[in-house]
């Protein structure tokens, strides 16, 4: 699959302008085997240079296949399944193996997006032009797939191109400037606290909580399927975050939360102790380690997704809210801490991001809030509102 816009024949060797821009040099040795240049040059010069050192080792006598073996070590590298394949086995970000949900997202990338045209291809035979005419056929409609097909396969390009003790790429051909990024599709809206009552009161009430928690402490679904009775600390008014659960491959898989900044101490907003409370004596097995959010068929399995999605669609639709996706709950209560006047690095112990931008990603201010502000610089300069008393 290599392209190649020229082909220069030679007394001894050969030489290939890439349409990178590149030259590869080879050579057939004595033994009448193909060999090539380790590297690609970036001038023609160059791999004439090699290639006629090699001629002189042979014309010597003093060519040895061991060192001519250097140029073809390009060889043995491997096609883009078997490396890949083996890159997300052993795959590790920051000292921790890849998250399940992960792992199955990338199987699912490669298999579908990556192996179709790269799988039986050597990683040292796809070119820049092969990958930019990949790009452009990729997914079409489909912009947040695309861009995390072509993520991946930069992030293992890179992979092959500087792992140790030797590199099986000179250089990563995947560098397509914004291929990797991708604008968000779905625009948040937070709850109201009317809408967000409604959706509660709709819920039957062993579910409650679970929404309760959702918002105002800002959890995750798999934080909140895995949290057992000895993670709340009704002495502190605490929930601990140790954990979380995923399901992936049609399994529950209990793990550490999704950073390492997700372990946290969240303080329970003091309305919703007594819910808690309640809560533990009504649909709480006894001991430490019973769930607080079980499957209603099992108190020792964990929730699925789809059991909570049965109850809680029809909740948000009569709030008007069809829109309001779960996840967003957790997104309300990013908003509703900021609106308490909470410091960046406030809301990213709360809501347990290792980073400020993805903490100021929640920071969205409700349109009755940002009315509550203009009010407020009306005042200082002694002029009051229409609707308010003189």
């Amino acid at each position: 699959m290599v392209n190649e816009q020229r082909r220069t024949r030679r007394g001894f060797g050969r030489i290939e302008k890439l349409a990178s821009g590149r030259y590869r040099a080879g050579y057939t040795g004595p033994d009448g085997r193909l060999y090539r240049g380790p590297v690609t040059f970036g001038a023609r010069d160059d791999a004439i240079a090699w290639l006629s050192a090699r001629r002189a080792e042979i014309e010597m006598e003093v060519w040895a296949p061991d060192v001519a073996a250097r140029g073809a070590a390009r060889r043995t590298a491997p096609t883009m399944r078997a490396y890949g394949d083996l890159w997300l086995e052993t795959r590790k970000t920051r000292g921790r193996e890849l998250r399940p949900t992960t792992r199955q997202q990338y199987r699912m990338l490669l298999d579908k997006f990556i192996y179709p045209t790269f799988g039986d291809e050597r990683v040292d035979r796809i070119s820049a032009d092969d990958v930019n005419k990949w790009y452009d056929a990729l997914a079409p409609g489909r912009e947040t797939i695309r861009a995390q097909a072509y993520s991946l396969l930069r992030t293992i390009f890179t992979s092959a191109a500087t792992e140790r003790p030797r590199a099986f790429i000179p250089y990563n051909p995947a560098h397509i400037r914004g291929a990797g990024n991708t604008k968000r599709v779905h625009k948040v809206r937070p709850a109201s606290l009317q809408e967000l009552e409604t959706i509660v009161d709709e819920l039957p009430t062993r579910y409650q909580l679970m929404a309760l928690l959702a918002a105002w402490c800002a959890m995750r679904f798999g934080e909140l399927a895995e949290l057992r009775r000895g993670d709340i600390d009704l002495r502190t008014k605490q929930v601990k975050i140790r954990r979380a659960v995923v399901r992936a491959d049609g399994q529950m898989i209990v793990g550490l939360p999704k950073t390492d900044a997700g372990i946290r101490d969240v303080a329970i907003p003091p309305h919703l102790l007594p819910l808690v409370s309640a809560h533990l004596k009504d649909y709480t097995g006894p001991g430490k380690d019973a769930l607080l959010f079980s499957a209603a068929a099992d108190h020792d399995a964990h929730m699925a997704p789809s059991t909570l999605y049965k109850v809680y669609y029809p909740a948000r639709k009569a709030a008007g809210r069809e829109d309001l996706r779960w996840h967003d709950l957790r997104h309300t209560g990013a908003v509703l801490a900021a609106q308490t006047g909470a410091t960046l690095a406030e809301l990213m112990g709360r809501l347990g991001h290792s980073t400020p931008g993805a903490a100021m990603r929640y920071q969205h201010a409700a349109a009755d809030r940002d009315t509550e502000i203009a009010k407020r610089l009306s005042a200082l300069v002694g002029v009051r509102g229409e609707d308010e008393p003189r």
